[in-house]
């Protein structure tokens, strides 16, 4: 049978949904249930799949790299986007971030070749260009029709954000923690985030409100412009530079460096203005972005250990992480499956994945820290995790494991951008590394720090907290 045309329409888990009978919820409750049929691993493998099936060549300096940061259903580059003829580090290209995610996700399923094509990603921005070595400089993205290298998504070099430069650096940083101490990346991956933070503090024009500019020239002077070359409102208020701060935080926590006179600065700024939760997206502008709250959290908590203040820690909960409970969507709108996500801002309503991602992530680290110490808040925190990556797995389509970039539940983007050309819907595009596989890092945690394990007849379970089986593995001598 050939089910295309209904995958295309409803998705592989609507249609499972439809078969198990699985979709009670009481009306207006942000809760989604587990589908037995179609767990949030399986969504995550689709995923990966996808990405690893679909995306991925090999490139002119030798080792792996995307074919583009946009595809469709198929695999197909969409060149007519800002995206379709662009790869690398950068933002929603994000080769290191996805390829760290591939090669922890080998790791756990004891799938080697899925460790070396991770690894083999991961050299291709080591060794092609993107990163300068000597400075700190890290060049985001590379145009594939003509191998030139550029700073901003638009394949101009006028401007780049230092916040995502700053991400690139820590994800290079993390990424290095995961390798044999034996493997030379290792070092040079250190090396490199040392020096780019060093770069962003010793180039970065000062701004008056005290925190970070949103967008910089290559000199690290203040740039106020859109990408669109209209005036930007956020260009001292955008929740991208609390990346910025995490990466500092990382290397003082690694002792690598000692940002902590930085941080007590920068965090005492974020906090009088009551939270700096500006649009991290490059291309939208609004004071409210769902990511930015998930983001935050995720920067202060640890920060807030790494300074021993209790205050921070407890702004990072009340005011970050409760703070997304303003964008929860808690039915099904226009007849889209929109419960259990979060839409993105008032701006541009539409619930976009890789944010969904890190705020499910954000709600698991919230769980497993406060698992004993307030084990009923850690409970609500984990599910409302589950709920989101429940919800986000009803938006797989095609036969390849395409997850769709988002949900347009009120047509913000087109219908003609639609799956199926319906007038609300998923988006018939994607960004494979971010937007189609970052559940799977919110996912992994799940399943190392939160679910269950059991083994049994030679297997091993892991099960969420309601008991649903999530996943199952082969035993393996060390595991």
């Amino acid at each position: 049978m050939n089910l295309w045309p209904v995958l295309m329409g409803v998705g592989w888990l609507a249609a499972a949904r439809a078969a198990s009978g699985t979709d009670a919820a009481p009306a207006g409750e942000f809760y989604l249930p587990e589908n037995p049929r179609y767990t949030i691993v399986d969504s995550v493998l689709d995923s990966l799949r996808f990405t690893l099936d679909k995306t991925l060549a090999r490139g002119d300096c030798g080792h792996l790299v995307s074919i583009s940061s946009f595809v469709n259903p198929e695999g197909e580059v969409m060149g007519w986007h800002d995206f379709g003829h662009l790869e690398g580090p950068g933002w929603a290209a994000n080769a290191v971030g996805g390829a760290w995610e591939i090669y922890r996700w080998g790791g756990f399923l004891g799938r080697p070749a899925w460790r070396s094509t991770a690894l083999a990603i991961l050299d291709h921005v080591l060794d092609c260009g993107f990163l300068d070595e000597q400075t700190g400089f890290i060049r985001g993205y590379r145009i594939t029709t003509n191998g030139q290298f550029c700073l901003n998504y638009k394949h101009h070099s006028d401007w780049f954000c230092p916040g995502s430069m700053a991400k690139v650096a820590f994800q290079l940083l993390r990424f290095a923690d995961d390798l044999p101490k034996s493997d030379p990346r290792r070092a040079r991956m250190r090396a490199q985030a040392v020096k780019t933070a060093a770069w962003l503090r010793d180039h970065l024009e000062p701004v008056p409100n005290g925190w970070y500019p949103r967008r910089v020239t290559p000199e690290g002077r203040v740039y106020q412009r859109s990408p669109d070359g209209g005036n930007d409102p956020f260009w001292q208020t955008s929740a991208d530079s609390l990346f910025i701060l995490q990466l500092q935080a990382a290397l003082t926590e690694r002792k690598l460096a000692d940002y902590r006179d930085t941080l007590r600065e920068k965090a005492a700024v974020f906090v009088r203005a009551g939270g700096i939760f500006g649009s991290i997206n490059h291309d939208t502008y609004d004071p409210h972005e769902n990511v930015a709250y998930a983001v935050a959290f995720r920067t202060l908590r640890p920060l807030a250990r790494l300074l021993r203040d209790e205050s921070l820690r407890d702004f990072a909960y009340r005011v970050c992480l409760d703070g997304l409970d303003q964008f929860k969507m808690r039915e099904d709108r226009h007849g889209v499956a929109t419960r259990g996500l979060l839409y993105m801002e008032k701006s541009w309503d539409t619930a976009y994945l890789w944010e969904n991602a890190e705020a499910a992530l954000a709600y698991f680290e919230a769980a497993a820290d406060l698992r004993r110490r307030d084990p009923a808040r850690a409970r609500r925190y984990e599910r409302d995790g589950l709920t989101i990556l429940r919800a986000i797995a009803k938006h797989h389509y095609g036969p390849h494991g395409f997850l769709t970039e988002g949900v347009d539940w009120n047509n913000h983007v087109g219908q003609q951008h639609h799956i199926g050309r319906a007038q609300y819907g998923a988006i018939q595009y994607t960004e494979p590394f971010l937007n189609n596989q970052h559940i799977a890092e919110p996912t992994l945690f799940y399943l190392e720090h939160l679910a269950r394990r059991r083994t049994r007849e030679g297997r091993h379970e892991w099960y969420d907290s309601e008991g649903n089986r999530l996943f199952s593995l082969p035993r393996r001598t060390g595991r």
